[in-house]
């Protein structure tokens, strides 16, 4: 039998993470770098939108249209340029801006950058209707989606921008002398 998942912040209030909202508000300022801001993404929790596709109606017994069938699908945003972008919001209040009627479902922003790169989307933009809206495109939100799916071993090869380095633990050497190099004679 299925399991319904945990949620990753179980008491949720649905409110904005400090550390997140304050990154955002520096980079609008022009305090803080990108890179600051996905630091502070990082760590918090995200609430990605799913809302409710009408699948079938009906005509019900008061003559009027009715839902039969309705599916929960997950939005994309689909830019001037016709590039998709899959949504994250930083909390309830800046998700309600975009769209009341959406349903908040919790994730990380290595999950969010996974499930765009899966839906071959180009981008994952954090907070569209603000206050501050962010986006992840490019490299970097191919290395995000690669270090959730644990696929960093093909990333180099697929993001030539991105440099992968490897923290492994290496077997003690054999002592050498106190030079590590030879001595060349005087002349």
């Amino acid at each position: 039998m299925p399991s319904i998942p945990q949620p990753l912040v179980p008491g949720d209030d649905g409110a904005a993470d400090v550390a997140v909202t304050s990154a955002l508000a520096a980079f609008a300022a022009g305090e803080a770098q990108a890179g600051e801001v996905v630091a502070a993404l990082s760590g918090a929790r995200l609430l990605v939108p799913v809302v409710a596709l009408l699948k079938e109606s009906e005509i019900g017994a008061h003559g009027l249209r009715q839902e039969k069938e309705s599916e929960m699908a997950l939005p994309k945003l689909v830019g001037a340029d016709g590039r998709e972008a899959v949504l994250a919001f930083t909390g309830t209040e800046p998700l309600r801006r975009w769209r009341p009627d959406a349903r908040p479902i919790q994730a990380t922003i290595l999950q969010v950058c996974q499930a765009a790169v899966h839906e071959s989307t180009a981008a994952v933009v954090v907070d569209v209707a603000g206050p501050v809206p962010f986006v992840i495109e490019g490299d970097l939100l191919r290395a995000l989606a690669a270090v959730e799916s644990g696929t960093l071993d093909r990333l180099g090869a697929e993001a030539p921008g991105v440099t992968v380095a490897r923290m492994e633990e290496i077997a003690e050497s054999p002592r050498r002398r106190r030079f590590g190099w030879p001595r060349r004679g005087r002349g």
